[in-house]
């Protein structure tokens, strides 16, 4: 190697004594070094093989990682990188969205995490994403890989690295997976509505839920000026999501909503003013449709709860969550004839495409909107509208 690219030498393993010239037999390794004045201070760094060509292609790669500036700190860990970038690299993000690629990452870095960032490789990475597969599912594995991908991506970015190891490793398929997602059949669905009639504050969000096909998230965050009852309308404009916005651009809709979903509405509206007069000075105005008691946001996982206590009651067991009312209303929707094309629209999806593969199992053959099918379907009880 060129003057001042470091050198390469033979380093036997402590305690042994050498007589072979080639050191074919010995138990020591071939070791790199190279002088690097960084930052005002004068580093060493190292490299090692177990041949004397594989060290010294090691030294010129890491002879022009320093001169193309890339900065590599012995001590820094791939744990370190990554808690770096979930602290400071996702501004923007919901503390729920860190939460989930932090829960994705835990069974990586069990494997690599301790590992120095200069020395991880691109079989590193995709043993330890192989070991969480085999544990995880392929959402989870996907979620791991991506945010070890940004993590090093950055320390690429900040010149600690020269190339990313993960961005190379190939993904696998995880062993598990969650619990698929379920549409209600009509005689299902008509138990629970019956039941949320008389039920409260989820009851009449069970009903909405399920005549329009609103996220749950939407319908978290829908207030009473985003409430026509006069016209049988609803625009759905925000979402409980962070920053307050819907999920797409497209998410953004007005929605005729059936005459079940408006008598629901008016019996939510009287229950609401009874819970402010009961609840006096511990109410909290927020405008919003399905509140507590007192005024507040509806818990995602109260909500959750109660809704399961609500499908228990109807006598369907306890299995369903609210998301999927959402797929209930696209199985019906589906069902009864509606275009793909017209269902993506109610439903908010961004493309027909996300609507077939997100709702496969829901859809049927499309022979030929959503408030007149859900009107016909389940038309309003005579005791309840009298």
């Amino acid at each position: 190697m060129a003057r001042g690219d470091g050198n390469v030498a033979y380093e036997h393993q402590a305690g042994t004594v050498c007589r072979d010239k080639q050191h074919r037999s010995c138990s020591g390794r071939w070791r790199g070094v190279v002088n690097r004045t960084v930052d005002g201070k004068r580093r060493r760094y190292t490299v090692d093989g177990s041949t004397k060509t594989e060290a010294t292609r090691k030294l010129k790669a890491k002879v022009a990682e320093l001169d193309g500036g890339v900065r590599p700190d012995g001590t820094y860990t791939v744990r370190q990188c990554c808690d770096e970038w979930l602290s400071t690299g996702l501004d923007g993000k919901s503390p729920k969205t860190v939460s989930t690629y932090r829960e994705a990452l835990a069974p990586v870095l069990a494997e690599i995490g301790g590992r120095k960032l200069d020395r991880l490789s691109v079989r590193d990475v995709e043993t330890a994403l192989q070991r969480a597969a085999a544990t995880r599912s392929t959402r989870t594995v996907q979620i791991a890989a991506l945010s070890l991908e940004r993590a090093l991506q950055r320390a690429v970015k900040h010149r600690l690295i020269s190339f990313n190891p993960a961005a190379e490793a190939d993904r696998p398929s995880g062993k598990t997976e969650g619990r698929p997602s379920r549409a209600m059949t009509r005689g299902v669905l008509e138990l629970l509505l019956s039941e949320a009639e008389a039920d409260g504050a989820v009851g009449a969000y069970t009903i909405v839920a399920a005549m329009t096909g609103c996220r749950p998230e939407e319908l978290r965050a829908l207030a009473w000026d985003s409430v026509d009852l006069d016209a049988g309308t609803i625009r759905v404009w925000r979402s409980d999501r962070h920053g307050g916005d819907t999920k797409t651009t497209k998410s953004k809709r007005s929605l005729a909503i059936p005459q079940r979903a408006v008598q629901a509405l008016l019996r939510r509206q009287e229950q609401q003013q009874q819970d402010h007069a009961n609840a006096a000075e511990l109410w909290h105005e927020t405008g919003l449709v399905f509140t507590t008691t007192i005024g507040t946001m509806l818990d995602p996982h109260n909500l959750r709860r109660e809704f399961r206590n609500l499908c228990d009651d109807a006598g369907i067991g306890r299995k369903w969550s609210p998301r999927e009312l959402r797929h209930t209303f696209v199985s019906i929707l589906s069902e009864a004839g509606v275009p793909l094309e017209e269902i993506a629209r109610l439903a908010g999806h961004s493309t027909s495409r996300t609507t077939e593969t997100v709702y496969r199992r829901e859809l049927r053959e499309q022979i030929g909107t959503g408030a007149t099918v859900m009107d016909s379907v389940f038309p309003v009880r005579q005791e309840l509208s009298a």
